[in-house]
């Protein structure tokens, strides 16, 4: 009993024994260090547990589970209090994306569903507390802005058996899509089968049940589009608009500085 609950943890932690010894060790000598000294050094150490595609900035106090898959892109962001648990699809952050405190992003399939991953593209900020879970397969494009406290729930469990408790009845899980430059507002929730069109933007707290269309608002609980911004400007929500100009043109300061200038003044602020 007991060396089969130790089996079973270990699965959980990383893909064998000699694979979890290692990475613990390295986890438990640089995970700690605080300040740009932690920084630094662990954007060296950690390329022996992760697949790091140029310089990333991890901070101290970030959890990591499954470590051989996570794939962190240049310029990638990890905040204090993250946690990325990725098998057995994986986890994969695209370039100069940030992934802020306290942020889950857990893939662990322990029913062995067919698509569990979760792919965040380049560009993009994953907010305080969000949660993603990828049990289905979550598709992240660029320059997607996710605020605070949301939640990306692609899996769902199955019921109707009424003599048998619902975690015993099986799981659903088709998978979210979150398209470019879409933004998430505040505590929203986007629920399984889900695909958030280009652009789109979702009201804070709104629970998104439904396919939203490029370029449209929904709001409300279940989620409805209230408006097709490409037919109707969002004069009053400039930044909705500038956002993912802003953000593609990241990293060369004197045209990002024109383009949020430029998206403010189609909104009528200066």
């Amino acid at each position: 009993m007991i060396t089969g609950r130790l089996t079973y943890y270990i699965r959980g932690q990383a893909d064998s024994w000699p694979t979890y010894i290692a990475q613990e060790a390295i986890l438990g000598v640089l995970g700690w260090i605080p300040s740009i000294i932690g920084i630094a050094a662990r954007s060296v150490g950690y390329r022996a547990i992760l697949r790091m595609q140029g310089r990333s900035a991890i901070e101290h106090g970030v959890r990591l589970r499954h470590t051989r898959n996570i794939t962190l892109g240049d310029g990638v962001y990890l905040d204090y209090g993250t946690y990325l648990h990725a098998t057995p699809g994986g986890i994969t952050i695209g370039d100069n994306t940030f992934v802020m405190h306290g942020a889950i992003l857990h893939v662990y399939n322990f029913r062995d569903l067919p698509h569990a991953f979760i792919h965040i593209g380049a560009n993009c900020i994953v907010g305080e507390g969000t949660v993603i879970r990828g049990q289905g397969g979550v598709t992240i494009g660029d320059a997607v802005l996710i605020a605070p406290d949301v939640q990306i729930l692609a899996v769902e469990h199955t019921f109707g058996l009424p003599d048998v408790p619902v975690m015993h009845q099986g799981l659903k899980a088709r998978g979210v899509t979150i398209e470019d430059g879409a933004w998430l507002g505040a505590g929203c929730i986007i629920l399984d089968g889900v695909t958030v069109g280009a652009g789109a933007v979702i009201g804070a707290g709104a629970v998104v049940t439904k396919d939203v269309p490029p370029h449209s608002v929904a709001l409300g609980v279940p989620a409805r589009v209230v408006r097709d911004y490409t037919a109707e400007p969002l004069d009053h929500l400039p930044t909705a608009v500038a956002l993912p100009e802003v953000f593609a043109l990241a990293g060369n300061g004197r045209r990002h500085r024109t383009a949020m200038v430029s998206g403010m003044q189609r909104g009528g602020h200066r």
